[in-house]
């Protein structure tokens, strides 16, 4: 019964192996995985090939450097057809010119072929491409005197036109007992080689190579070729193609498909330059770049899909539109400079105007820009705030004007005397002022009581404005009130240099160079 079985499944499996080569050549991929399938599940013993029809019907002219174990190379050409197995190369070998197949190590394309794969597979497949055969020694190949005399008598000397000469033994029994080694391996190699010279002599001549060898690979290209056909090394800049060469139709094919890959490429090149301008442009046209890709904002760590995160355009980081509104609502500078700061790096970059327009609504807008003007006001040293109350005019003025016209309150405003006294000269005003301070005792009482917190250390007048400030606690960095000038506590100057922020040329200069600005710096500025 077991072995009923046994025939009846290898019945099945090679209608199932012949029904899936039948569908394999047809196209029927649906047969073929069933097939396939079925004996992958009974582990079937199957050989897949490519039947002869499937490869190019042409022979060729194979060129084989054949090298013995004494490193003489004897070069041979093969006629040889592509879909041919390394094993059948092996016994034209064998059958050509008696290297039985044990001693045969064939090298094709720096690689050691397998029995079983075509020459096709390993590159074979034009006039004059090259393999390489090494001919072991009988004695490394296990080869027994008895098998070799056989072999050699029935299939190489009949062929080679010897007639029914066969080989007698050399040497002693003790050597024939032991197979073909030592002494009568050399004897062996060196009739073999005798009988290749002969073969030799006999092939017609080895046409002259034109071309260029490959420094790579050795392969001998065509002219035209720009690349190595078979390592795609380039071709050697000091090679030259011959004036008088004329290329075969397989060249000039290969060229005109180089040339219309060429045009392709060029047209593609062009189609996605104009793609790229046309992105550009409507992106520019928008006032925020949306983010491209998922992102995680790096202030809040909020993860954000494609669109969702802005992405600015002087420094390319990327945020969340909220981070970024609160950093422009918080910024103490008109200039809002990138929030991205991590370990190793703080970003130089600034948000542009449209994009802070783009992310704050009309008020918030409004107020910023309001802000930046109440800045630019406080840190121009010739400007001048209305002293009506509530009133928003100022201006930049010049040396040889003495009075200022507010275009918001209209009020004429004296800048020698710093306020408003219509009806009255500067003298008037001034005699006036020194009169309401002398009768008036709260003025009296606040002035000294001002007067002794300065001496105290308490409070010290505005390097820049002269109004008195004070600092309860914290920082030794302040600002001022009314100027809002930056100011050192411990130094009692201005904590920047006249450029402002940042001018290290002057003011306190902490901590430039390591050096402390003062014996009582707290270190905090």
């Amino acid at each position: 019964m077991g072995t009923k079985y046994v025939e009846e499944m290898t019945k099945k499996a090679e209608e199932l192996a012949l029904k899936l080569a039948e569908a394999i050549e047809g196209g029927d991929k649906e047969l073929a995985l069933e097939c396939a399938g079925w004996l992958a599940e009974q582990r079937a013993p199957v050989t897949v090939q490519m039947k002869p029809e499937a490869y190019p019907k042409k022979e060729i002219s194979l060129w084989v450097g054949v090298e013995d174990a004494q490193m003489t190379t004897v070069p041979i050409y093969l006629q040889v057809n592509p879909h041919m197995t390394v094993a059948s190369l092996k016994d034209m070998v064998f059958l050509h010119y008696g290297f039985p197949p044990s001693v045969q190590q064939w090298v094709v394309g720096k690689r050691l072929p397998r029995d079983q794969e075509t020459l096709h597979y390993n590159g074979i497949q034009r006039d004059g491409d090259m393999a390489y055969l090494y001919l072991r020694s009988a004695k490394e190949a296990k080869l027994s005197k008895e098998t070799f005399q056989r072999e050699r008598q029935r299939r190489v000397l009949a062929e080679l036109g010897f007639g029914d000469i066969s080989l007698q033994p050399r040497g002693s029994q003790e050597s024939a007992d032991a197979g073909l080694g030592g002494a009568q391996d050399s004897l062996c190699m060196e009739e073999l080689r005798h009988e290749l010279s002969q073969v030799e002599a006999a092939l017609p001549p080895e046409p002259p190579k034109v071309g260029w060898v490959c420094p790579s690979c050795t392969y001998v290209n065509k002219p035209t070729r720009p690349g190595c056909e078979i390592c795609c090394k380039e071709r050697p800049e000091d090679y030259a193609v011959p004036a008088a060469y004329q290329p075969d139709e397989e060249e000039l094919a290969r060229m005109r498909n180089e040339e219309e890959a060429m045009w392709q490429y060029q047209q593609v090149r062009e189609q996605q330059k104009i793609e790229n301008y046309q992105h550009l442009l409507q992106v520019d046209g928008q006032s925020l770049v949306p983010a491209d890709e998922v992102i995680e904002c790096p202030i809040c760590f909020v993860t954000l899909q494609p669109g969702e995160g802005v992405t600015l355009r002087e420094c390319l980081h990327s945020f969340c539109r909220d981070c970024l509104k609160g950093t422009i609502l918080n910024s103490p500078e008109p200039e809002v400079p990138c929030p991205y700061i991590d370990e190793k790096y703080s970003c130089t970059g600034q948000l542009l105007e449209r994009e802070i327009r783009a992310l704050l609504s009309s008020a918030e807008y409004q107020h910023f820009l309001d802000l930046g003007v109440s800045i630019a006001e406080n840190r121009s040293q010739s400007s001048y705030h209305c002293k009506t109350m509530d009133c928003r005019g100022w201006c930049i003025f010049e040396d040889d004007v003495n009075e200022f016209a507010c275009p918001v309150c209209q009020k004429v405003n004296c800048l020698l005397c710093k306020a408003i006294h219509e009806n009255m000269n500067c003298k008037e005003y001034q005699d006036d002022l020194k009169h309401r301070a002398e009768n008036d005792q709260a003025a009296r009482q606040t002035t000294e009581m001002l007067t002794t917190m300065v001496q105290r250390g308490e409070a010290m007048y505005c390097p820049t404005c002269k109004i008195i400030v004070q600092k309860k606690d914290g920082c030794d960095w302040i600002r001022c009130t009314v100027c809002h000038t930056e100011i050192c506590w411990v130094t009692k100057g201005p904590r920047w240099g006249p450029a402002g922020p940042g001018d290290t040329s002057g003011g306190c200069r902490c901590r430039l160079n390591g050096v402390a600005c003062h014996p009582r710096c707290q270190n905090c500025h």
